[in-house]
């Protein structure tokens, strides 16, 4: 155990500083990007292009062969199901749910290869080369459950702004796709934009405002954008006024962000308990009593 020791405090000041450069040199780059100009903004432009291209040659060298052979073998419903996880996460870097599922291939040999190479320095056996293999694995999916949700949440809080600029646009007398430019045009920056403009750009090649509707929700496939949707297709059947649905629709969502923030608050003290008793606690213990056990266990003096 003893020889074992110092090879793990050498590995772990490696990872150490390995991780604070990266964050140091991360860091540096995103001011630099930022408050830089002229050429200096065009270069860091330049960089994430060539950053891409690398991406695309390792995509067209790697991923594609592999996703390829996925399309083959991999049943369908696994891939549906990542295929409408892409859907909800906006199609990052315009993946395939094939190439998503080569993705995992190629993180689980990485991360298994890592694991084996680790193992065979501390002896930790062959538990950490299955922890490995699955960490890997499962890492992509992990990737894009959080854009996922990223998205959702941006979204849902986005809406009910976007519903209050649309509401007071049809009832200043603007029609529905006029209203919605107008939403893209002073709405804020994010998903929602995005699909609001992509709707826009449905409508004026023709297509119904029911089927826009619908395709915006299931894009998106979110329960209050949902409710939204089927509230105005069953108004627009109807004939009620799109002006008075509206109105009623802001206020509804007006009420839900209300109560969500609510929600959230009263959560807050429930889910610090865990870090409160896992990590302060027994910090703050360790403090107040840490010399009395030293002096009356050790006999150590002060």
């Amino acid at each position: 155990m003893s020889d074992v020791t110092p090879d793990i405090l050498q590995i772990s000041a490696a990872v150490l500083a390995a991780v604070f450069a990266s964050a140091a040199s991360l860091a540096a780059s995103a001011l630099y990007g930022r408050f830089a100009l002229g050429p200096a903004c065009r270069a860091v432009d330049l960089r994430r292009g060539r950053s891409r291209g690398a991406f695309a040659a390792f995509r067209s060298a790697a991923i594609a062969p592999l996703a390829r052979g996925n399309e083959r073998w991999v049943p369908a419903a696994p891939l549906a199901g990542i295929d409408r996880w892409l859907r909800k996460a906006g199609r990052p870097l315009e993946l395939t749910a094939a190439e998503v599922v080569a993705l995992m291939q190629v993180t689980a040999a990485l991360f298994f290869a890592g694991a084996v190479a680790l193992s065979l320095c501390l002896r930790l056996g062959f538990v950490a080369w299955f922890v490995g293999l699955i960490g890997g694995g499962a890492y992509p999916l992990i990737w894009l459950r959080d854009r996922m949700g990223t998205r959702q949440r941006a979204v849902v809080r986005a809406l009910p702004y976007a519903v209050d600029l649309l509401t007071l646009s049809v009832e200043a007398g603007l029609d529905f796709t006029a209203a919605l430019a107008k939403v893209v045009e002073k709405g804020r920056k994010g998903p929602l934009r995005e699909e609001l403009r992509i709707a826009i750009r449905e409508l004026r090649l023709g297509k119904t405002r029911e089927e826009t509707l619908r395709d915006l929700s299931r894009r998106l496939d979110l329960p209050p954008l949902t409710s939204f949707v089927q509230a105005l297709v069953h108004a627009d059947k109807l004939g009620t006024p799109l002006g008075n649905v509206l109105r009623v629709l802001s206020t509804q969502m007006r009420n839900e962000r209300t109560q969500r923030a609510e929600r959230l608050a009263n959560e807050a003290p429930v889910k610090l308990l865990l870090p409160l008793v896992l990590f302060i606690f027994p910090t703050l213990f360790l403090m107040l009593f840490g010399p009395i056990g030293y002096q009356v266990f050790l006999g150590g003096s002060f």
